[in-house]
C-alpha cells in the first residue's frame, strides 16, 4: 500500500516540491504545497496565478505527504516568509 502511494505521488507530483521550485513573486511560501492541494481540492480555478504552480491531478492523495514535507520545511519557510535570508541555494 505505501509503495503504491509513494509511485501515485511520484506521477503525478508533490504540490509541495512544485512550489518550491515555482519563483513566483507574493506566492504563497508557509505549507505552500497543503494549502494548494486544498485549493485544488475546493475547486479552485487558477492554481498558476495564485500558487505559481500546477495542483497534482490527485491532490487528495498528495495532500497528506504535502502536509508532511511542509511540516519538515517548515522552519526554513517561515524564515523564508519572516525575510530572513539563509544564504541557501541550490538547484540543477
Amino acid at each position: 500500500m505505501a509503495l503504491t502511494l509513494l509511485l501515485a505521488l511520484n506521477l503525478t507530483g508533490c504540490a509541495t516540491v512544485r512550489t518550491l521550485d515555482a519563483a513566483k513573486p507574493d506566492a504563497p511560501v508557509v505549507y505552500a504545497g497543503t494549502r494548494l492541494d486544498w485549493y485544488a481540492l475546493n475547486g479552485g480555478c487558477c492554481p498558476m496565478d495564485r500558487f505559481g504552480a500546477e495542483a497534482p491531478r490527485y491532490a487528495g492523495l498528495d495532500l497528506p505527504a504535502s502536509a508532511l514535507l511542509d511540516t519538515l520545511l517548515l522552519p526554513l519557510s517561515l524564515a523564508t516568509a519572516l525575510g530572513l535570508s539563509l544564504g541557501v541555494s541550490g538547484g540543477l
